[in-house]
C-alpha cells in the first residue's frame, strides 16, 4: 500500500496555481501593451531565446531546432536589448509596429517539471495571434520552457526557450513578444 504525502501534493497544486497565474498576468500585460510592466516581470539576467525549427529526417530529431551559440536563431536576447525593442515600440520608431499590432495570447498545459531550491522549470504551450493594418493576421503556435526564479517572493522569468512549430515564418515581422 503506498501512501500519499498530502502535504507535498498540496505544495504541487500550490505551486502550478502560481505559476498559471502569473502567466495569466503576463499574457494580459502583452495584450493590452503594458510592456513596461511585462519588462518587470523579467530577471535582469533574463535569457531570452528562440531557435529556428527545421524540416530534419526521422532519426534525426536532435536536429529539429538550432543550437544555442553557433546556429542561426530568431531570438537571443537580455532585458537589455528587450528594453530597446519596448522603447522602438513605444515610441513608434519601429516601422513594423506602427499602427501597433493587436495581440492575444493563450497559454496552456502548464506542467511544472521541477522546483530546486529558487528555480521553477516549466513546461507550456501557446498559441500567439497578432493582429496589424487591415489584413496582416499572424499565427505563432508552439511550446516553451521557462525556468522562473523568485526574487523578493515575486516569480521572475529568468530563462526562456521559445520553440515555434512552423519552420518557415510566414509573418511580416517579429515583433511579437511570447
Amino acid at each position: 500500500m503506498t501512501t500519499i504525502d498530502h502535504s507535498k501534493a498540496l505544495d504541487a497544486i500550490v505551486l502550478k496555481d502560481e505559476v498559471e497565474r502569473f502567466f495569466n498576468v503576463e499574457a494580459q500585460l502583452l495584450d493590452e501593451r503594458r510592456f513596461d510592466e511585462w519588462l518587470d516581470l523579467l530577471h535582469e539576467d533574463v535569457r531570452y531565446w528562440m531557435p529556428i525549427a527545421r524540416n530534419v529526417r526521422f532519426d534525426q530529431p536532435e536536429h529539429e531546432y538550432t543550437r544555442a551559440h553557433g546556429e542561426a536563431n530568431w531570438f537571443d536576447e537580455g532585458k537589455d536589448i528587450l528594453r530597446k525593442r519596448v522603447q522602438q515600440i513605444q515610441g513608434g520608431d519601429h516601422w513594423a509596429e506602427e499602427p501597433r499590432s493587436r495581440t492575444t495570447h493563450l497559454v496552456a498545459n502548464v506542467n511544472v517539471e521541477q522546483s530546486d531550491g529558487p528555480d521553477i522549470g516549466v513546461k507550456s504551450r501557446f498559441v500567439v495571434c497578432a493582429y496589424r493594418l487591415e489584413h496582416d493576421v499572424d499565427l505563432f503556435i508552439g511550446k516553451r520552457f521557462d525556468v522562473l526564479r523568485r526574487e523578493n517572493g515575486k516569480l521572475k522569468v529568468w530563462r526562456r526557450t521559445i520553440y515555434l512549430d512552423q519552420s518557415v515564418l510566414l509573418s511580416r515581422n517579429l515583433t511579437t513578444f511570447f
